[in-house]
Formats: C-alpha cells, structure tokens, sequence
C-alpha cells in the first residue's frame, strides 16, 4: 500500500494511520469518514461516540482490540508501521522539478528521500526523547498528565484560524448581477454585431472590437472574486499552544529577508527604521534573525547598518518595556496621536524623550554618512583599519558577510540578547548574470540555510517597515496550525503607505486590488504573491510540493518543448524498461538499502557526509555545497549544535558566489524564479502549480507600511515595470495560458486570475483606440453607433445600469469606498494608455530583438513640505500619449460645438452622445492633466509641444484623408453644380 493513499484526518490534520492489520484506520464503516484514531478517542471519551458526517456509531470494539495486543505484537506493529509511514512527513518533489529523471522511481518519488527519512526520523526522535526525560524530570507525574490532555484538547477542539465567508446576504445579489451583466452583454454584443454603422464602418468595426476585448478583461477580473472569504486569526491560543510558562518557546524560527541596491536612492535611513522595526518585533529573540541584501556593495549601507545595531541596543528595549506601535523610531516619533494614552508607567514620559534625542542624534549621525557619500575619492572607499572597501566597484568584488548582533554578539543596555543582524552583498563578476532583485533574494536564501536555516522566510523591501509589532504571530497562526499550515506555501499581507495624498490622486494604496481582489483569490487558492510583506515555508521555495498531495507520476512530471506540461498536448505512453535499466535499478535499490539502513549520518566525517550527498545527487538541483544541502532536510530548521560558526561563514561566503547556481535549479525551478522583472508574479505561480495554497492575512493594525511613489512620473514608471514583467511572462514558458496543466493542481479560476495578471498590459491597444474615437467623431460628424431603437436603448440602460449595481455591491461586501473604486477606474485608464503601452512595446522588443531596458530605482524619499513630491512633474515619454488624448478630445468638443452651432438644431440631437463619450475620456485622464499642471500650473514645456505637435498633425492628416466618409463622385458635383446656374 502506498503511504500516499493513506487520507488525512479532517480533525487534527495528521493521517489517519494504520490498523494492526496493516490496513487504513477506519471508524466509521458507514460512510468512511477520514479520521485518526487519537481523535475518535478522544470524541469517545468526551462522550461523542457517534460519526460526526453520518451519525452512526463508533466499532468500539476495533479500538478495545487495538488496546489489547501484547508487547510483542504491538512491537511488531509499530515496527510495519514505520516501515510503511516513511516518508509520511517527506517532501514531494513537484512536476516540474529539475532533478535528473533517472533519479525517480517508477511512482515519481525520489529515491533519496528513503535515504534521508531514517536518519531524520531518528534525529527528531532523539531530540524529543531527550527534551521530554528533562521536563519530566522538572514536572511531577499528575502535572504532566494534566499538561498533556490539556495540550491534546487544545489541539484537537481549537484551531489558530478561522474562515468566515462573506455573508449571503451580500454576496448572492452581487452574484446574480454578474450573472445579469453577462446576459445583457451578450444582447448588447448581438445588437451590436447585427447593425453595422456603413457610413463609417471603420469606427464601427474599431469599436466593437475593443468592445469585445473589454468585456473579455472584465471577465477574467470579475469571477476570481466569485468565493471571496475573510479570515481570522486567534493568537492567544498560539501562545498558550507554543509559549508555556516555565517552559522554552515552541514558536518557529523566521528569517527577515531586506533588500536594497542604491543607498543615494533608497536612503540609508529608511532602510534603516525598518531594520529596527524587525529587531523589535514581539517575537523571542532567539528565534528571528535579520539579512540585509546590499546588492549595491555600497560602504554608505554597511557603516549604516554599524550606526544601525548600535542603536538598536537602546531602541529595542524601549520598544519592549513600552510595548509601542510602530517599532520604526522615524514614524512613532512622527505620529499626531496622544502618545501618553494606554500608558501607565511614570518613567515612560522621561525615556521617551531621552529615546527621541538619541534617535535625533542617530539621524545625524546617519545623514553625515550620506553627505560623505555623495562625492567618491578617486582613490576609492577605505574602511577604518585604512584597508580598501572591497565594494569600490560594484560590478566586480567578492561576497562580503558581516554579523553584527547575535547570541554571541552585542547585547542591549539591559543586558538582554538581540536577535541577529547580518549584512549581505554576493559576488559579482563581470559575465555572470546575477539577475536583479531575484537573485538576490535567492542568495540570501542560501546564506539564511547556512547560518540560521528558520522553517520560515518573512521579505520585506528596504522601506516596509513592521507597523503590527504581531505580524509574525499573525502568519504563525496560519503557518504552524495543524489543520491548515501543512499546504500553505506563504501567507501574504496588503500592502498599505505612509505619505500618500488624502484624494490618493494616483491610486498609489491600490485598495481595490487589496480589498477586493486578494479577498476573492483567497477563496479560491489563495493570493498571489506581491513582493513584499510575505512570510514563506522555506520548503516550498526548494521546489518541493505540499506534503498532503502526492507526487505525481514520472509521465506527469516529463515536459514537452511546446508548453511545458505534458498532459495538455501530448499523450503519455507507457515506456517498458531493456535489461540495462533492470539491472541499473537493481544496483540502485541495493545502494539504498545500504544508506537506508545507516544509524546515522551524524557517525560519518565530513568526507564521506559529502560523498554521500554526492551519491545523492543533489548538486544537480541545490549547488555544489553540502552544508547548505542538509539544510534542506531538515523540515524544521535549525543548524547543527556541533556547527563551528568560523566554517559557516566559509560556507556562507561560497553559496553567494556568482558562479554557484550554475548548472543548478536555482531561479528555474528552486527559490525566487528568473524570466521576469515582476519575478514576484513568476514565484508565487510555480508554488500554485505543484498545489501548494497561500494565505491572506489582513490584521485589523496594518502589518507593514511603505512608501510609494506619489508623483506622476515615478508613479507611471513603476507601473511601467510591472506591465513589462507581465509581458515577459506572457512570451516566456510560464505563461498560465499553457503551463502547469500537469497533475490538474492550479484551479481554474486561479489560472484565470493568473492569466489576467499577464494579459492587462495588451488592454492599453484597444484602450488607445477607444479613447481616440470620440474626437475622431466629433471631427468627421460620424458616430459608431446607428440611429437608437427601443431595444436598443433599453440595452445601453441595463448595461449602465448593471456595471453601476456591480460596483455598489462589490463595495458593500469588501468595505472599500466609491472614491477608491473612482479612483482605480481612473488610474486604470491613465496607465492603460501611458505605461501599459510603452510595455507591450518594449516587451516584445526585448524578449524578440534582444534589446533589454533599464530601470531606475523609484526615489523613496519626499520634500520636506507634506506631499511635496506630489506636485513634481519629471519629463519622461510615457506623458506624450495621455496629453495627446486629452487635447484631441479637448478640440474635438470645441469642433463638435462650432458644427452644431452651424448646423441648426438637428445638429444638437446627435451632438451630445459624441460629447459624453469625450467627456467620459477626459474625466478619466483628468488626474493626470492635473498632475501636470503641477502645484504652480507649470508643466514641462517639451511635453506641451509634443502633445500639441501630434494633435495638430493628427487633426490635419485626418481632415485630408477622412477615411470614415463616403466619397463624393466629383463629375456628379460638376453637374449639380452647372444644373444650380441654369
């Protein structure tokens, strides 16, 4: 029988295990209702002895006879028991998983993991038999019993999670509209398709094929919201389960992940509050530890992070005695509240104004690094010992790892242990690819295994800071929950923003998408991944699958060279194995026999630990270094006792040279995923795709808050980089139009959601053309439209009418206001002809010609007056297209007016369904024309004279062609006109 066939108990999360027979446990014959025998014992004895599905009652009698083996038969039966759960707990490795295909047994599973699990198992064994004789020996025997049904109750009755749908009372009108939107689009498309405008049949066919893509978009965005769900999370429970008085926390390891690149650009103080945000989270220290990526090898981060830790002595204590919110000294400081509410200390108000002045004197210190940095010495950076900064050239320097704090560093002014604080910067060589952000990222990832290895990685950006000092607590309370975390690849916050405009002109908060969108995906699979804010299971990023799903077949996991999947496009055939494959598979199972039976791997030196990995061959998937290997096996984290900390730093320096993912899984199939500048898109899609699920958490305080761009030009720059690594994914293998299909794990309306999520960009073609049909009209006195009927008319009101209602509800359930909803429409449009555009161009530039396009770091830093930087107006091409749409429609509405005044009265009829049609236009781009005029009405003078440029000639061409009208026989003129003067 094969272990994955074994179900899972819908109680307590764990299988549901064996019979003395060596059969699947089961309670309930009835109805076969999965659950474990510790469970149905513990309903019996609460006095629930019937079947929770069916209501039948419990065989007793099974369980009376399972109680009553001898001592030699239940140790046989616990010995066949083992023999068949191995493996229970492993790791599957996914479809698409790199490891060499001679690797797999005829089921799909690798061969190692039969190696490994012995060892594992029997570590785990001995680090929980000894960490219990110690408590018992502490705890009297009634203590410990009541502790332990106390702890099984727990575990059983309680969850560290709820889900709360949405109520029907909400959701069902909001469903039927939908269902109604659809019906009246396909009325109003037949309407449409069946009466033809001849008299200016190429705006007609224009518009109805924007028309048909436009509801295409809307269908894709609207039904990933069809299950949205709320959750909720129960902490205190958390601690009572992994936090007992007396006892050592039980709470898992997390390691925070910062990146940063250009400290001139991503200021060394930001960076700077968000780090001491991390260090003084409500966590035990001993299980966080903070990496800081400084993939710019910049001096002016490093002596930073010195100025950092120091501080950090002082402010971490304070912001634990005090317990404030937030944990970032720049924006506590900065709040307009009452700082003295909830607090009842007499020296709190004597501390804090010592802690302000020592953070103002930190600032200082902070800002005199900066000033020192704008002006490089030819010579280069020198540190203080007089030696050269190895970082002097940023493109060409070895990897550089410095531990500032720690349990075997700096402690606070208390005395108290600090949580570790890490500098990173990996190799860089010149002809290496080291891949951005991503690669970055996946160093860290390597260096973390190495030094601390935490089950579980939080990334922030450089400036996220932590806001909810509990954020950790919040995601632990998905991610360690028995019935829930074993198939939770990461679980994602909102993003929320400090320093944003009240109107939040430019829909920097991207509420609707937060609110409403994540909502609905959580219902489905959950969230996609956004870069920030997202606490990972390190296992999930190696590539392996969710522990509940088994893997899947060798024939399943093979690809095509078409679409990357096998089951889609290529039927699978049975491959018969010649007698070199026999024998081969005979020497194999004789090598694992042998490894399988290895007491311990701890027993062997370091070469023949290396050897055997080798056999392993795992060198083809995670890199040539054996440490950061078993790292991988341990399922709980940790790093050796016997580890010496010199050796790890040696290793640590080695897994971030730039010739370590070479030849290796690293960015195909393993960590963050190359291909993309939006590889947060990229990363999150692959963990669906093995059947993984995520998690939103959105606690009532806001768990991290950055900064966003809130100026026009950066704002469409930013937008700019998403589009674009949204067309890279559309040209690349992951696209979700074909990939993933193997083994059926990705659900369809998460593919839906994913393909949405790369298709966006294209919208900005048929946008432009919609946009650019009402001057059209209004210049040539044609309409796209026929003469309006009855039916007709009553179809354009309930499609009004439905797309009004579809909003309204979609409000009331997901509780973001219609000015967020106005303000996403608006921005939708500005982006849509501005940056989304520029990115279908440059996206099929560089993924078919080659060329590649660079992209600035958005200044994270504002004026010193409040929203200074949002009256900033930089020249940048993406403001050509949107003005030149605005002053085109501007002089068609002037052009539309002059005609009616000379046309008469009929003319005024016709007149104001083309006027609201650039009104609806101009109302759209109106944040962007008044961002443009800036806070003093000033707008750069070469975008005026492009804009008006383009619209003069446009007009002029337009006029001359006039493609749109009928053309007038001439000699028939000639002849009307010599009829006249008779």
């Amino acid at each position: 029988m094969m272990v994955s066939d074994i179900p899972i108990c819908h109680t307590c999360g764990e299988q549901v295990g064996v019979d003395t027979n060596g059969e699947v446990f089961v309670a309930c014959h009835e109805c076969q209702f999965p659950i474990c025998k510790v469970c149905v014992q513990y309903d019996i004895k609460e006095g629930r002895n019937v079947c929770l599905r069916c209501g039948s009652p419990f065989d007793k009698n099974l369980l009376m006879d399972d109680t009553k083996t001898t001592g030699n038969q239940h140790t046989m039966a616990s010995h066949l028991s083992h023999s068949q759960d191995v493996g229970v707990h492993a790791r599957h490795v996914s479809s698409v998983s790199t490891v060499d295909s001679e690797l797999n047994d005829e089921s799909g599973n690798p061969i190692w993991k039969n190696r490994v699990e012995s060892w594992k198992d029997k570590k785990n064994k001995k680090k929980r038999s000894t960490v219990k004789t110690e408590q018992e020996a502490q705890v009297p025997p009634q203590q410990q019993m009541e502790e332990k049904q106390i702890s099984e109750e727990a575990v059983v009755t309680h969850s560290f999670s709820s889900v709360y749908p949405i109520p029907s009372s909400r959701l069902t009108p909001y469903r039927i509209v939908i269902i109604m939107r659809l019906i009246i689009l396909g009325l109003f498309f037949q309407y449409r398709i069946t009466n033809p405008v001849d008299s200016a049949f190429g705006l007609w066919l224009t518009s109805i094929i924007c028309e048909i893509w436009f509801a295409f978009s809307w269908v894709l965005d609207q039904f990933p919201k069809w299950f949205p769900v709320c959750r909720d999370t129960f902490i205190d429970r958390l601690s009572a389960r992994f936090e007992r008085e007396g006892e050592p926390s039980q709470l898992a390891a997390v390691d925070f992940f910062v990146s940063t690149v250009d400290p001139l650009k991503e200021p060394p103080l930001i960076t700077a509050n968000t780090v001491l945000s991390i260090l003084a989270v409500d966590y035990p220290v001993d299980k966080v530890s903070c990496y800081v990526s400084d993939d710019g090898a910049a001096m002016l981060t490093f002596e930073s992070l010195v100025e950092t830790a120091d501080f950090a002595r002082k402010w971490v204590p304070f912001c634990k005695k005090f317990s404030i919110e937030p944990r970032a000294p720049e924006f506590y400081f900065s709040q307009k509240i009452d700082y003295l509410k909830d607090k009842v200390q007499p020296s709190f108000v004597k501390e804090r104004r010592a802690m302000k002045r020592a953070y103002e004197e930190f600032k200082v210190r902070v800002n005199a690094l900066v000033a020192k940095a704008q002006k490089t010495p030819d010579e280069g950076w020198s540190m203080q010992d007089g030696t050269a900064w190895p970082g002097n050239n940023p493109r060409d320097h070895p990897g550089m790892i410095q531990v500032f704090l720690g349990n075997t560093g700096a402690h606070d002014v208390e005395g108290n242990e600090l949580p570790r604080l890490v500098y990173v910067s990996r190799e860089k060589r010149p002809g290496y690819q080291h891949h951005k952000k991503a690669g970055a990222e996946n160093a860290l990832v390597r260096v973390s295994a190495v030094l601390t290895n935490a089950p579980f990685i939080l990334n922030l950006d450089c400036d996220h800071y932590v806001n909810n000092s509990q954020a950790i607590r919040e995601a632990m309370c998905f991610l360690m929950d028995p019935q829930v975390g074993r198939d939770v690849c990461y679980v994602q916050f909102p993003q929320r923003f400090d320093g944003i405009d009240r109107s939040d002109r430019y829909a920097n908060r991207n509420t609707v998408f937060f609110d409403v969108n994540m909502k609905g995906l959580d219902g489905i699979q959950g969230p996609v991944y956004v870069g920030t804010g997202c606490v990972f299971n390190r296992q999930a990023l190696y590539g392996y699958g969710p522990p509940s799903m088994p893997s899947l077949s060798k024939t399943s996991s093979s690809s095509c060279s078409w679409c990357g999947c096998c089951s889609c496009c290529c039927p699978s055939k049975k491959i018969s194995k010649d007698p070199t494959e026999i024998q081969r598979d005979a020497k194999r199972e004789e090598l694992d026999a042998a490894i399988f039976n290895l007491r311990e791997i701890d027993n062997y030196d370091e070469y023949e630990r290396s050897m055997l990995i080798s056999q392993l061959s795992f060198e083809k998937t995670f890199g040539l270094s054996s440490v950061f290997i078993e790292s991988t096996l341990m399922e709980n984290g940790g790093v050796a006792e016997s580890a010496n900390p010199s050796t790890l730093i040696k290793e640590a320096i080695h897994v971030i040279s730039c010739g370590y993912e070479e030849k290796s899984a690293w960015g195909k199939e393993i960590g963050w995923i190359y291909g993309s500048v939006t590889e947060d898109i990229l990363t999150g899609f692959k963990m669906h795709c093995r059947g993984w699920r995520s998690i939103y958490c959105m606690p009532f305080r806001p768990a991290f808050k950055g900064s966003a761009p809130i100026n026009l030009s950066d704002r469409l720059h930013q937008v700019l980089r998403w589009a674009l690594g949204s067309v890279e994914i559309f040209l690349s293998r992951h696209c979700p139009l074909w990939y993933g299909f193997a083994g059926g794990r990705l659900k369809w309306l998460q593919r839906m959601a994913y393909i949405n999520t790369i298709v966006y960009p294209f919208t900005s073609l048929p946008l432009v053309a919609y946009c650019s049909l009402p001057a059209i009209c209004l210049l040539t006195g044609k309409f796209i439209i026929p003469t309006l009927s009855n039916l007709a008319s009553t179809l354009f009101l309930g499609l009004f009418l439905s797309i009004i209602l579809t909003s309204v509800l979609e409000l009331r359930w997901s509780g973001v206001s219609i000015e967020d909803i106005w303000r996403n429409e608006q921005f939708w449009v500005i982006g849509g002809v501005s940056a989304h555009l520029f990115a279908v161009f440059q996206g099929f530039l560089k993924m078919l010609a080659g060329v590649d396009t660079n992209f600035t770091v958005t200044a994270k830093a504002a004026e010193d007056s409040e929203f200074g930087e949002l009256y900033m107006v930089k020249w940048t091409t993406l403001l050509i297209p949107p003005t030149t749409l605005i002053v085109i429609n501007l002089v068609g509405v002037v052009a539309g007016f002059s005609d009616a005044l000379n046309g008469g009265y009929e003319a005024w009829g016709p007149l104001f369904g083309k006027v609201f049609f650039a009104f609806w236009v101009i109302f759209h781009l109106y944040p962007f024309l008044k961002g443009l005029m800036g806070r003093q009405n000033r707008t750069p003078t070469i975008v005026v004279l492009w804009s008006v440029l383009l619209a003069s000639v446009f007009s002029l061409v337009w006029v001359k062609i006039n493609p749109f009208v009928n053309q007038v026989d001439s000699t028939a003129v000639a002849q009307s006109c010599i009829a006249i003067d008779c």
